[in-house]
């Protein structure tokens, strides 16, 4: 399954370069500036999007990839490179979506999942793209794997499951790194753990929960000192959520992206911060990220219904059976995501609802897709967004797929696998 899955998204990779206009390196602008930063770590310069004004405009973690990958192939590295790479990590979350089904139901249960991550057209173009979902994604399965290792671990053996507790939540400071967003994801599932005891009568909850925590501080510190010594203020991703939340939320807010809002809002900004000297005790990137939360959040408290309204919007398009880009609208494209994505949305809900009673990382798997559709009703909704929990949501529809093959087997309703009830 590895195998096809890399050879998939590469084929995808190269198909997708091949349809772009001469000259032109990316469909998404978000992948130039990744490129662009992954330049300038790869050669010694500045961590900043094009000025100095700009130092905490994206998280590092998908910039040091590619940055490693620049280092190794020169300066002139080839944007294949970059597709390959991501290709590479979204066949490492099959890797990961394995290994969590395995533990959690499994070996027919894990071939199950994985072969539907291999295959799934979402997850397949999203290994394809200069984007933070591929590398995201991977980090995403790593962390839930690394759950139910600490959660199945025997009792008596504390260090090992607080070790394994950490590892989760070291890969959750590296998802967060990639994604921002998901910063809120790591304390959610420590605080489940320990308010949900009774679907823990082996484990120790509040071991997990201190083990996660302790894994997140160490791999965000770094990031958080750098960003308190460039703006003398606690940021804890980036200073582009102002921007972000005012993309969701405006007088012209469709539930797409469109940021071309930036000019004359900076422009303006800049007027504001330039003849206010209270304002220059902040950096100007800080002060224009508080300008653009400030103004999002007054247009959504006088426009409450706009918002909830943009709300519903944007849930569809995160959760649309039919793709958002042009690019994937026409039949041939958007028959076979719709067609895959409904059944395995389907399985995955019943999945969800048979197997939560069994444990905390079986809540974990269909959480991500709860988690971020909250985050993305209020920013902007797309396919891509979903991707992430879909992958997570494939161990869930790979369970109910290995019991109804012991079912029809057997001729029985089994009870929970082996793997489940150690």
């Amino acid at each position: 399954m590895l195998v096809v899955g890399l050879l998939l998204r590469l084929g995808v990779g190269w198909w997708w370069q091949s349809r772009l206009p001469p000259g032109t390196q990316f469909y998404f602008g978000d992948s130039q500036t990744y490129w662009d930063l992954g330049h300038s770590i790869a050669r010694g310069g500045p961590y900043d999007a094009g000025s100095a004004e700009s130092r905490v405009f994206r998280t590092p973690g998908y910039p040091l990839l590619l940055a490693g990958l620049i280092r190794m192939q020169g300066e002139h590295a080839s944007v294949m490179w970059a597709r390959a790479l991501s290709a590479v990590l979204g066949t490492l979350a099959i890797g990961g979506v394995y290994w969590a089904a395995q533990q959690l139901f499994d070996r027919r249960a894990a071939l199950a999942a994985a072969a539907m991550v291999a295959v799934y057209p979402e997850a397949v173009v999203a290994g394809a793209w200069v984007l933070s979902e591929a590398p995201f994604t991977a980090a995403l399965m790593l962390q839930l794997a690394l759950c139910a290792a600490a959660w199945r671990k025997d009792q008596s053996q504390s260090r090992g499951r607080l070790a394994w507790a950490i590892a989760a939540g070291l890969a959750g400071g590296i998802a967060t790194l990639i994604r921002p967003s998901w910063l809120f994801f790591t304390p959610l599932a420590a605080l489940l753990a320990v308010r949900k005891p009774g679907l823990e009568k082996r484990a120790r909850p509040w071991l997990l929960a201190s083990g996660m925590i302790a894994g997140l501080l160490v791999a965000m510190a770094p990031w958080w000192i750098r960003n308190a010594r460039e703006t003398g203020h606690f940021v804890p991703t980036t200073l582009q959520v102002g921007a972000s939340l005012y993309d969701g939320w405006n007088s012209r807010a469709t539930g797409g992206s469109d940021m071309s809002f930036v000019p004359p809002e900076t422009r303006a900004a800049r007027t504001v911060y330039a003849t206010t000297p209270a304002a220059h005790k902040d950096t100007f990137e800080y002060f224009l990220d508080r300008w653009l939360w400030k103004k999002a959040a007054r247009w959504g408290f006088e426009h409450p219904y706009d918002a909830l309204r943009l709300a519903g919007v944007k849930f569809l398009r995160m959760w649309s059976p039919w793709p958002n880009i042009t690019e994937f609208r026409s039949w041939s494209a958007g028959l076979p995501i719709a067609a895959t994505y409904l059944p395995l949305m389907l399985a995955a809900l019943v999945g969800a609802w048979r197997f939560s009673q069994r444990g905390w990382p079986y809540v974990l798997l269909w959480l991500p897709a709860v988690y971020l559709t909250f985050f993305h009703v209020i920013f902007v909704g797309s396919l891509r967004y979903r991707e992430p929990a879909m992958v997570a949501l494939c161990v869930l529809a790979g369970g109910l797929f290995a019991i109804g093959c012991s079912t029809a087997a057997a001729g029985t309703v089994p009870g929970a696998s082996a793997a489940a009830t150690k």
